[in-house]
């Protein structure tokens, strides 16, 4: 998908390092290893997209739709970098990997994200306006529990049921 000069896209394996880079420039994300973020752009390539403006990767989102579920997309992580924040990128994003075959079936949209996460926050709140669907929010990852005190709590956000957007 192409709108102005940038261009939304599933990753490739080339794309690996790109996509860590970015978000290593993205704080407060969460940089994994670059070997995950080469899995991801291989093994889950069609549950991930990347924005693409000028030959640089100024956006990412990743995601997998669980074994269990498939009836959900996992939303893992967005980053999109400084120069491209106000351009719609994330909701263009999740519109081309929700256009895939792949994602036929998916009616919910579930993330986690930390209670302090202004950004995030007003994100998925945009997304569940712009896909008509309530947001529901629980505990999930627990500071003390499940990360032993080095990492803050994180909420499990899910958005839908849903039918499936059209256009970004």
């Amino acid at each position: 998908m192409t709108t102005d000069s940038v261009t939304i896209e599933a990753p490739m394996s080339e794309d690996g390092a790109a996509v860590h880079d970015l978000i290593a420039a993205c704080p407060p994300l969460d940089t994994n290893s670059l070997y995950m973020n080469l899995i991801q752009t291989t093994h889950f390539a069609e549950t991930c997209a990347l924005a693409r403006e000028d030959g640089e990767v100024i956006g990412w989102v990743s995601g997998h739709i669980p074994p269990e579920e498939p009836e959900v997309f996992f939303l893992w992580q967005v980053a999109i970098g400084e120069k491209a924040r106000g351009k719609r990128i994330p909701k263009r994003l999740v519109a081309d990997i929700f256009s895939r075959p792949s994602c036929k079936d998916v009616r919910f949209l579930k993330t986690t994200i930390t209670p302090d996460n202004e950004a995030s926050w007003g994100l998925f709140k945009s997304l569940a306006r712009w896909l008509d669907a309530p947001l529901q929010e629980s505990p999930f990852f627990d500071e003390d529990k499940h990360f032993k005190g080095r990492h803050d709590s994180e909420i499990l956000v899910t958005i839908g049921p849903f039918t499936r957007p059209a256009t970004s």
